[in-house]
C-alpha cells in the first residue's frame, strides 16, 4: 500500500513497500511499449500531501474472486482530488471475456451475454484505460480484486504484468473498525462487527446513493 503524508487527526497506515524503488525497478524491466509509457508517468512521491493527489477511483465487476481463474468484465474509473470529483471525466467498459459466462457469475455481477456479445476484449481498450490511470494515485476497495485482476489480465494478453501503488478503503475502514478491542468485546456481547463493505461505508459517510449493476 502506498503511504501518504496523512492530513491531521488521520491514521498512519502500515508501511508498505518502496514504491519509488519497486517503481525504478519495474520501469527497467518493462518490455511492452504500452507499459513503458505507463510507467514513464512516473508515480505520486510518498510525501506529498493528499491536498496536491490526482486521485482516480477504480471499480472492476469480475466473473469470480480468483484472478487465475476468473475474468474482468466491467472496469469503472472516476477521477478526483480532495476538493473536486470530475464526473465528466468518469469513464465506463464491459468487456468479453475469453471464457463463457455461466448462469452463476451472470448472477454475480449481472453483466449478462447480450451485454458482452459486441464488448471489446480487454487488449482493445488497455491503452485507454491505463492512459486514465498513468501519474494518477489509484482509490480501491480491497486490491486484490482491482489490482491482481489487471495484472493477471494484461500479463495474459502482452506477457508482461502490471504493478502499481494504491490507496485500499477497505483496509482503511478495517484500521477504524476492526481493531482487536472491537472484535474482543463483539465476541463478549455476540454483536456483530461494522462491516466495512463498500455500500455500507458509503452509507456510513453520507455519500450519495447509485444503482449498482446489480438489482
Amino acid at each position: 500500500m502506498l503511504i501518504l503524508r496523512p492530513n491531521k487527526g488521520m491514521p498512519q497506515m502500515q508501511a508498505g513497500p518502496d514504491w519509488m524503488t519497486l517503481h525504478k525497478r519495474l520501469k527497467q524491466k518493462a518490455k511492452v511499449p504500452l507499459l513503458k509509457r505507463f510507467y514513464d508517468a512516473g508515480i505520486v512521491a510518498a510525501e506529498t500531501p493528499l491536498s496536491e493527489v490526482q486521485f482516480v477511483a477504480l471499480d472492476l465487476e469480475t466473473t469470480g474472486l480468483d484472478p487465475a481463474k476468473n475474468e474482468i468484465v466491467s472496469i469503472g474509473l472516476v477521477p478526483f482530488t480532495l476538493s473536486r470529483i470530475y464526473c465528466r471525466e468518469a469513464k465506463h467498459w464491459i468487456v468479453k471475456p475469453r471464457k463463457p459466462l455461466d448462469d452463476e457469475s451472470v448472477v454475480f455481477h449481472g453483466i449478462t451475454h447480450s451485454d458482452v456479445s459486441d464488448a471489446p476484449d480487454l487488449k482493445r481498450i488497455l491503452e485507454e484505460v491505463l492512459a486514465s490511470l498513468e501519474g494518477k494515485i489509484v482509490v480501491v476497495h480491497y486490491r486484490r480484486i482491482e489490482r491482481d485482476f489487471i495484472d493477471a489480465a494484461i500479463k495474459n494478453r502482452l506477457g508482461e504484468g502490471l504493478l502499481f501503488p494504491v490507496i485500499d478503503t477497505l483496509e482503511i475502514e478495517s484500521w477504524f473498525y476492526r481493531k482487536p478491542s472491537q472484535k474482543f468485546w463483539s465476541r463478549v456481547l455476540r454483536k456483530p462487527l461494522t462491516s466495512i463493505r463498500l455500500a455500507d461505508s458509503r452509507r456510513r459517510y453520507n455519500l450519495p446513493f447509485y444503482q449498482g449493476i446489480m438489482p
